[in-house]
Parts: structure tokens; C-alpha cells; sequence
């Protein structure tokens, strides 16, 4: 009668989506890759996207001064680098085991530890964002 039936894409369709990268095993092996997988347009602007990281270092921040951000990891192990302020003496860096919601205006850059990580966000659907160059690795 309601036995449990596993989340396929197909077994979904009726009632939403699956949210993964799309055509994860077509894409670039080398670098990190972004996509949006669903964005809400006026009057409630914000998008969900997924991120997979391959990136082992960074050497650079990003930042967006006008909306939150949520980083809610998926798959794989991840560090996520903060800082309030670009003072490099300042930056913190956290083990991302789990999902988190950045302040409007957080410098931050996320690595994986593993092959590669896969990291869902939601954000406004309209994010500028700023870079911080910082001139070393992290």
C-alpha cells in the first residue's frame, strides 16, 4: 500500500526534482564546476545550485554582500575558509561536516579533502560576487 519505493529521478518527476549536478560524468574532471539547479524568479528571488569541488587549494575569497548563503555538504569532505574582513591573519578555517548558513558579506572559499566533493547552496537569485586575490595558498 505505501511501501517505500528509492528516489530516482524518474520516480520523482511527478512531485519535484533530485537535486545533483546534472551530467556529473560529461563534465570537466579538472576543475571545480557550478551550476543552478532551480532558480525562483520575483517576488521571492533565490535559487538553489550545486557545487562540486575539486579543488585540493585556493588562493582566493569570495564574497556577496547582499545575500546569505547556505553551504550543505552532500558527498566526499570538505573545509570551508572564513574571514569577517580581508585580513589574512583573520582567516578561519572549518571542517564543512555540516550544512551552514554565511552572513551577508563572509569571505569564504571552500576545498575537498577527497577527489572531490559535491556541496548543495541556496542563495539569492541575483548574487554579485567579489573576489579576494589573496596572494598565497590556502
Amino acid at each position: 500500500m505505501y511501501a517505500p519505493q528509492k528516489l530516482t529521478a524518474e520516480n520523482l518527476r511527478a512531485f519535484g526534482r533530485i537535486i545533483e549536478f546534472p551530467n556529473k560524468g560529461t563534465q570537466d574532471r579538472g576543475k571545480n564546476l557550478f551550476r543552478v539547479i532551480l532558480k525562483e524568479k520575483e517576488p521571492f528571488g533565490w535559487r538553489i545550485a550545486y557545487l562540486l569541488v575539486r579543488d585540493k587549494r585556493i588562493s582566493r575569497l569570495e564574497q556577496h554582500l547582499h545575500t546569505f548563503e547556505s553551504f550543505e555538504p552532500v558527498k566526499g569532505k570538505s573545509l570551508i575558509y572564513l574571514a569577517k574582513s580581508k585580513d589574512p591573519g583573520l582567516i578561519k578555517c572549518f571542517y564543512l561536516d555540516r550544512p551552514i548558513v554565511l552572513n551577508k558579506g563572509i569571505w569564504h572559499g571552500v576545498v575537498t579533502l577527497d577527489r572531490e566533493s559535491e556541496i548543495k547552496i541556496s542563495e539569492n537569485a541575483s548574487v554579485r560576487s567579489i573576489y579576494w586575490r589573496l596572494g598565497f595558498w590556502l
